[in-house]
This record gives structure tokens, C-alpha cells and sequence, in this order.
């Protein structure tokens, strides 16, 4: 066998970060038609929109750089960085998201019709693509973006709860999907599940604690879930799980429970109006109007996971409560005399303390004979380089006493292809877990963390039936002719969701993950490493919930039309070539920014993360041959020095002059210049001209004609935050840094995060400012001032604001349309400035999700929208110049 290829970490840059309280309001638009650039159509209702959770890095979490140390700590950097952009430089206030979206919705359409232009399978293992930087061949085949739940039941129903892009509906035991929430003010999902009476119910609200998660609306009842939809009418109780994440749904008693953000809460399941009812919430002042609740710990005091029942008496609960990072109220809660209070023995071997009591999950066998936990400890994360895992364990009661039946170590010698320092089962605990039991047989267990797990014996033997990727085994090869080489295909890494239902008689597990649904038959087989045999992925390209932060769009040199790649959460970047039937992945590892020729889409980079940059001049295309002989490796590492040192944000900026794409500008705590384009070979060839300062980190480049605008944060936390803007030349001359207000007063750029420039191409001293994060009507810390968007005539030395109407929402990237207007990517959409007036409208209909990235096509016909979570979006541009 030849030598092991080097491949990129696909561990998720999900963060170590609180929630708070952000929730969007439904609402339906207007329609009309107006003067603009796009094609006027009748406007659709718009989809409510999620709105996103925020909150601070552990204190025990430190950044690593992208290749090396410790990936747990890297992710808990990395995605924090998505939340600080949204919060900083202080706490944002329930209600930010609805005012705006309340905004949004009285804005003027511009009419035009949005396409999906990724609604096709997205195959991980495309062997067209095994060059050095690629995961082809690691066997998860098609992938989409991020599942946070899955429901099933034994009539072939299959349901997918999305991290970002809603419910999904399969009647073929998986595949041939729908969207089935759309009409919901969120389309962040935290649980699924059917209950005894065959309803779904649905949990709103991501509740991995993942920054680029976002908050909910409450639970919904879908009563005929075979077919309709979720409506804003199918909501159970009031408002009192608005702006929360939930976990867990758990029924007993005639009650459905849930383990949420802000509490436990409980409700009737046979008549599901009138109000939740709080049950438990071990810091209640730091509930939304208690005397801690603007605090900046308020986020994530209140936190439960999940809630265990005794079937045989629902009226015995055990609650378990905490904050993974660690506090004082972690632990097990149970109700004594009325009262709840912690438990603190009797539980055998599952801890009790608050050290070694984080994310917890429970299961129970369908006869109430075998219960089954998984227990993260916030001190062994904080602690233990290898793993937060503190075990799983069974009892025969949920007051236990309970037995650990496996721990990390015990895991990673079953066949887990995690077995290396700082990389064993459990490194993200936190974020990874799930937990079932087979309802036909209660030893029967399946576990999630980074792979699927198995026991057939109640856990004296485990087999990793769902191993992170095959590169690490045997029976692996680089044979361009096989998708996974000699193994089989297995999932995608990092576990979410889980159930088990029935198709033709049949049983089956679903999995939902990072690269979204999975099966395998519950009585399947796996092989002599214990590994399955017959998973089958369910990504069949009708359900799109990719989760992208770029897109990039050049002429295809070899087929006519264009070329569209994107960079992914946890799925690399994506290629679109113009005939392509399939989507592939050419890079691997987590996409952040994109750059394509746009006279030629196969020479491209992509930034994996902390500026760690790739390129290729033949996309990437590859049969895997650079194995045997390095030579013919066509992709190429070109990371700027502050890739090393760990000096630039995760997904750190990186932009191609506008007159000149040979010359590229890449921002670390320097800014970086290199002038041989695509045909750049080393990291050597950049050159700094720039230092911004120890401390200082770039956070938007772009450049024209030779002329660079640098943002930077430094500090970048809700903590001293500071923002700046950095002008000056390619080749190094005249950089200087613009005065700008400390204090963010009314008309200047305010003190947050400043996240995009847009250049007009016409003169590089006409400059656009997208600004991140909400105004001081929602956040309390200094300097938040007012405002979004921001226009220099100057070169960026004074600065208007320009914001207008436009809703009080981040603000996420910005692009000069060919007639002169301006189009802005927001949380909420796209909107659009004309030229020549000051007023804002809506960009036709999107589905419910946050626009990261705007790219015009390379003949200005065509903009292309990067979502975070639904996929690449494409509207026409009439032609108005």
C-alpha cells in the first residue's frame, strides 16, 4: 500500500460559545415592483428568518493555528469569530432580529426571481477530484450542509432537521426530499421528534452551542406530519420559548417536556394552547426580566440538555443541567417535595460534581428496562487535550445506580479512526452527541460523538460502525475507479441527530450529521474492523442546506458557461463546473474564502482556515496519482507567514485586485501582497506591507488598481473591542492608518465589526463599508453606534453613512453593480440601493437564511448569493448600464 496521503482535518469550526436572546418575528411582504437592476417579477412571501445566537469563548479555550495542536481548541477560536462579528463590542438584546425583520418587511421589492443553483447531489468522494487537498475517497459520498435532528416512524417517513435551512420531509425512507417549515419565523432546528400519537414535533432553535447556531421561536406540532407543512399556527403555547434553543422534546404524563436555553419547561399534549409552564431553572434571575438577565453570563445560565422519565412513573424526572464550558449549577436535578434539588449521590459511576457534569444526553429502551447516558465533562475538556468524553453509561433506572460501559479510550481501540494525541473520541463532546436505543431489543445502542457507535450487548463491546473517514485503515486505496477504494462508505464526521423507523418492513437507523442524513439497516453488517457495510447516504441533491461563507464564478475553460465554487462549514469547497451533473469537492476540510479567474474558473484558490490558502490552475482535477509520485500534485499550500503564527481570524479575508487579478491581497495581523496570481507556488512569494499591530487581526481586504482597504478588530471579543481601517498601496508605499471616532457617534462608522469593502470599479477612491453586529439600540457595549453601511469618496479618509432605511441587521459583504448601485448581503437577505437615490429595497424572495458572501458573474449579468445554509443563489441583472 503506498504511503498514507496527508489530508486536511475535517473536525467542524463549530465554537465553544454561549447563547442569548435574538428571535425573528413572521411576516409576510408586500408586493410591487420598482425601478432596479433585477427582473421585475411578482414578490413571493418571503420565509421568516432565524435569527442567530452569540456569546464568548471559553476561558479555557486557546487558538492553535490550522495545521497543528490542538483541534479542539482551534475550533472553539475559529467559530467563536462567527459570533463576535454579530455581538461585539458588547451583549446584543432579545428582540434585535425581530425589529429588524419588522423593518425588512415594509422595504420595496425589487422584484427578480432567485434560483438555486446547488440543488444537485454534492458528491465528497467525486474522483475527479483527488488531489492533494481533497478528501475523495474518505467515503462519506454525498454530502449536504449540517443536520442538527433527524425523526423517523414505520410508515417510510423520514424527517431532517437542518442547522440553518428548516424541516425536511422524506416519504421514501430517505431521499426525494421536501421543505417542509419554510413558512416559520425560524429555520434553525434543535430536535425532532414523533410522539405516541404519530405528530411531529419540532423544536426550534440550534442547541449544539455552536456559534454560526441561531435561536428559535418555540415548538411546533405538525398533527398529520405525512403531509402539510409547518405553519406559524401550528405553534404550541405563547411566546415563552421565543429566543431559545431547544434541546430536547421528552412526553410523560400526558406532557411533553423541554429542555431548553432558558430552563425546563413543560405542556400539555392534548391541548396545546395556553402558556408553557416553567418547571426548573436553576438561575432564574438571569431569565429575560430578572435582575441579572443584560448580564454578560446571562447567556448560558440556564442551560439544560436533556430530561429522563420514568415510563413507568412519569412523575419520576431527572433533569440534567449545565453549561459545558463548567459553572457552579451543572449537575442532576430531581424533584423532592415539591422542590428540585441536585443530586449528589447514588449514581454509581455517572459524576455528579459540576466539574465533570456538561452535555448530557439520555436514552431509554422502549420497555423502561435499560437507560443509557453520555456524559461530557467541562474539566477533562478543559484539561485533556485528547477528549471531553467522560463516559457512557447504563442503569436500569434513571436514579441509576449507574455503570460507565465506555470511555474514549475504550472507543478508539474499536475500530475508531480517531486514536492520535489530541484527536480520540470525545474531542468535541460538547458539540457532538447523540444517543438511542433499538426499540426491538434494549442492548441494542447506537452513540454519536465525532462516529457512530455500536453495542449489541448493552456496551461490553463496542464496534465503530460509522468511523470519522477511511484514510487511517487498511482496506483504504487512492483507485480513481472506487469511490472509498477497497472499504466501505461510511458517514460524515461529526453526530448530531438520530432515530430509528421502518421503510418496507424494514428497519433502519438514520443518522444526521455535519454532511447531513445517513441509513443502515438496524440488523446490518459490518466487516472484520466492526465497521458497517451498508451505509447509504440520503444527500440525493434534492435537500440543500449548505452552509457556505463564499462563492467564486469564472468562464469554464473547458465547456463554456461558468464555473462556481464555494467555500463550506465542515465541506471543503464545492466545484460547479457548467455541464456538470454532480457537484464536487475539489478542497477538503472546512471552505472559507474563495477566489476564482474570472477568465478562467479552474484557477482558483481556497482558504482552508487562518489564511491557510490553496491553488490550483486545473481545478483541482486529479486521479490521486500524486500519492506514489509527488510531482503530479496539482494543488499547492501558499499560506502567508501569519498562517503559521496563528495570526489572522479562521476564516480570515483574502480579495484579488479588481484591475489586476495576478495581484491578491490576503489580511492576517499584516496585510499580504503576492503578484503572481494563480501561478503563485510558496507561501514565501507573499509580501507583507503592512503591519497592523500585535493584536490586530484583518477582517475585510480589497483592492483596485493597486490602491488596498484593510478593516481590522483588535481586541475582536464583546470584552475592549476595537475596530480601525488601514489604507495604503500594493506595492507597499503610503499605508496609513484613517481616524476614526473612538466612540462611534451617530454618522460615523461605529466600534464594531467591520466586515466588508466594496470598491466602485470605476474609481478606487469611491469606497463601500459593510458594518457587522447591531446599533446601540441593541447593544450595550461602547461605541455601537448607528448605522450598516458606509460610503468614502476619498479613499476611506472620511466616511458618510448611508444606511438610510435599511433595517438595524448585520451586514455581511457588499458589491457595485455594473448601473452603479449597490447590493448588500445581510442576515436577513439581500437589499439594493439604486443609483443616484438614498432609499433601500428587498432583492426578490429568498428562503430563510443569512447571505455571507455577494460575486458578481464575470460579464456582470448574474449575482450569486453564498447562504449559510440553503445553498448558492443566482438573480439576474438587467442590463442598466
Amino acid at each position: 500500500m503506498p504511503a498514507q496521503p496527508r489530508r486536511r482535518r475535517w473536525l467542524t469550526i463549530c465554537a465553544i460559545t454561549a447563547t442569548a436572546g435574538l428571535v425573528a418575528i413572521p411576516a409576510s411582504a408586500s408586493s410591487g415592483r420598482h425601478s432596479s437592476p433585477f427582473g421585475a417579477r411578482t414578490l413571493a412571501q418571503l420565509a421568516a428568518q432565524r435569527a442567530h445566537s452569540v456569546g464568548a469563548i471559553s476561558p479555557k479555550a486557546k487558538a492553535d493555528d490550522g495545521d497543528n495542536g490542538n483541534e479542539a481548541d482551534e475550533i472553539a477560536e475559529g467559530a467563536d469569530q462567527y459570533a463576535e462579528a454579530r455581538t461585539s463590542p458588547g451583549i446584543v438584546a432579545p428582540g434585535a432580529y425581530g425589529a429588524a425583520w419588522q423593518s425588512l418587511k415594509n422595504l420595496p421589492s425589487t422584484g427578480g426571481s432567485w434560483r438555486n443553483i446547488t440543488d444537485l447531489s454534492y458528491n465528497s468522494d467525486d474522483p475527479r477530484y483527488r488531489d492533494i487537498d481533497s478528501n475523495s475517497s474518505g467515503g462519506s459520498g454525498n454530502v449536504t450542509g449540517r443536520m442538527a435532528a433527524m425523526a423517523a416512524d414505520d410508515d417510510g417517513y423520514v424527517y431532517a432537521g437542518s442547522a440553518g435551512g428548516g424541516v425536511w420531509r422524506s416519504r421514501t425512507g430517505g431521499g426525494h426530499w421536501q421543505p417542509i417549515s419554510d413558512g416559520l419565523p425560524s429555520q434553525s432546528t434543535g430536535t425532532l421528534a414523533v410522539d405516541g400519537g404519530g405528530r411531529l414535533w419540532l423544536g426550534t432553535g440550534e442547541a449544539n452551542t455552536n456559534a454560526d447556531a441561531y435561536l428559535g421561536s418555540g415548538v411546533y406540532v405538525l398533527s398529520h406530519p405525512h403531509h402539510g407543512s409547518f405553519s406559524t399556527r401550528s405553534r404550541v403555547g405563547g411566546d415563552e420559548l421565543e429566543s431559545t434553543t431547544i434541546r430536547q422534546l421528552r412526553f410523560g404524563g400526558g406532557k411533553v417536556w423541554a429542555a431548553t436555553s432558558e430552563g425546563v419547561w413543560s405542556h400539555s399534549t392534548k391541548n396545546l394552547h395556553g402558556a408553557w409552564r416553567l418547571e426548573f431553572a436553576p438561575n432564574p434571575d438571569y431569565l429575560p426580566g430578572g435582575s441579572k438577565a443584560n448580564e454578560d453570563d446571562a447567556a448560558y445560565k440556564n442551560i439544560t440538555n436533556d430530561i429522563a422519565l420514568d415510563p413507568k412513573d412519569p412523575s419520576k424526572v431527572i433533569l440534567a443541567v449545565g453549561w459545558r464550558s463548567g459553572d457552579d449549577y451543572n449537575g442532576f436535578y430531581t424533584r423532592t417535595g415539591g422542590a428540585w434539588k441536585r443530586i449528589t449521590s447514588g449514581f454509581g459511576d455517572l459524576p455528579t460534581d459540576a466539574d465533570n457534569v456538561g452535555t448530557v444526553t439520555f436514552a431509554h429502551s422502549a420497555d423502561g428496562s435499560h437507560y443509557y447516558a453520555i456524559d461530557q465533562s467541562p474539566e477533562q475538556m478543559a484539561t485533556n487535550p485528547d477528549s471531553g468524553l467522560e463516559g457512557i453509561y447504563s442503569a436500569s433506572s434513571p436514579f441509576g445506580p449507574w455503570t460507565k460501559i465506555a470511555d474514549y479510550k475504550q472507543l478508539a481501540t474499536d475500530g475508531s479512526a480517531l486514536t492520535t494525541a489530541g484527536y480520540m473520541p470525545g474531542v468535541q463532546a460538547w458539540y457532538n452527541q447523540f444517543l438511542t436505543v433499538d426499540p426491538a431489543d434494549p442492548r441494542h445502542v447506537y452513540a454519536g460523538l465525532e462516529e457512530v457507535y455500536e453495542t449489541r450487548d448493552g456496551g461490553a463491546t463496542w464496534s465503530t460502525v460509522g468511523p470519522y473517514w477511511n484514510f487511517t485503515f487498511p482496506c483504504w486505496s487512492i483507485d480513481p475507479a472506487k469511490q472509498t477504494g477497497n472499504c466501505s462508505p461510511t458517514t460524515h464526521s461529526d453526530q448530531h441527530g438520530v432515530a430509528i423507523g421502518r421503510y418496507h418492513g424494514k428497519s433502519y437507523v438514520y443518522v444526521g450529521n455535519d454532511g447531513g442524513a445517513y441509513r443502515r439497516p438496524v440488523d446490518g453488517s459490518q466487516d472484520a474492523s466492526g465497521h458497517a457495510t451498508d451505509w447509504a447516504s440520503l444527500n440525493d441533491g434534492t435537500i440543500d442546506t449548505l452552509q457556505y461563507y463564499s462563492v467564486g464564478i469564472g468562464k469554464d475553460p473547458d465547456h463554456g458557461g461558468v464555473s462556481v465554487t464555494g467555500g463550506l462549514q465542515d465541506n471543503g469547497q464545492s466545484i460547479l463546473r457548467s455541464n456538470d451533473k454532480v457537484m464536487g469537492s475539489n478542497f477538503g476540510g472546512d471552505g472559507g474564502d474563495t477566489l476564482t479567474d474570472p477568465a478562467n474558473g479552474c484557477s482558483l484558490a481556497q482558504e482552508y482556515v487562518y489564511l491557510a490558502v490553496q491553488v490550483t490552475q486545473n481545478c483541482a482535477v486529479n486521479d490521486g496519482s500524486w500519492v506514489t509520485d509527488s510531482s503530479k500534485a496539482t494543488s499547492y499550500n501558499v499560506a502567508p507567514a501569519d498562517n503559521a503564527t496563528s495570526e489572522a481570524r479562521f476564516i480570515a479575508p483574502l480579495a484579488a485586485d479588481m484591475k489586476n487579478s495576478s495581484t491578491w491581497v490576503a489580511g492576517g495581523r499584516h496585510i499580504w501582497v503576492q503578484t503572481h496570481g494563480y501561478a503563485i507556488r510558496s507561501g514565501s512569494e507573499w509580501k507583507s506591507v503592512y503591519d497592523l499591530g500585535a493584536g490586530r487581526t484583518a477582517t475585510a481586504v480589497a483592492a483596485s488598481g493597486g490602491k488596498v482597504y484593510a478593516a481590522w478588530c483588535g481586541p475582536c471579543n464583546e470584552q475592549g473591542f476595537a475596530r480601525g481601517i488601514a489604507v495604503g498601496n500594493a506595492d507597499g508605499t503610503g499605508w496609513h492608518d484613517i481616524t476614526l471616532p473612538a466612540t462611534g457617534v451617530d454618522g460615523t462608522v461605529p466600534n464594531r465589526y467591520l466586515s466588508g469593502f466594496a470598491v466602485d470599479p470605476k474609481n478606487a477612491a469611491h469606497v463601500f463599508l459593510a458594518v457587522n453586529g447591531f446599533s446601540r439600540h441593541w447593544t450595550e457595549g461602547p461605541g455601537a453606534g448607528a448605522g450598516h453601511v458606509f460610503e468614502s469618496t476619498d479613499g476611506g479618509t472620511t466616511w458618510k453613512d448611508i444606511s438610510a432605511n435599511l433595517p438595524d441587521v448585520p451586514t455581511d459583504s457588499a458589491v457595485v453593480m455594473p448601473n452603479g448601485g449597490l447590493a448588500v448581503a445581510t442576515d436577513l437577505g439581500v437589499v439594493y440601493r439604486a443609483p443616484g437615490h438614498t432609499k433601500w429595497q428587498r432583492v426578490g424572495s429568498l428562503p430563510a437564511v443569512a447571505v455571507l458572501q455577494l460575486k458578481l458573474s464575470p460579464d456582470g449579468s448574474t449575482l450569486y448569493a453564498a447562504t449559510h445554509g440553503r445553498g448558492i443563489y443566482t438573480i439576474r441583472v438587467r442590463d442598466c448600464d
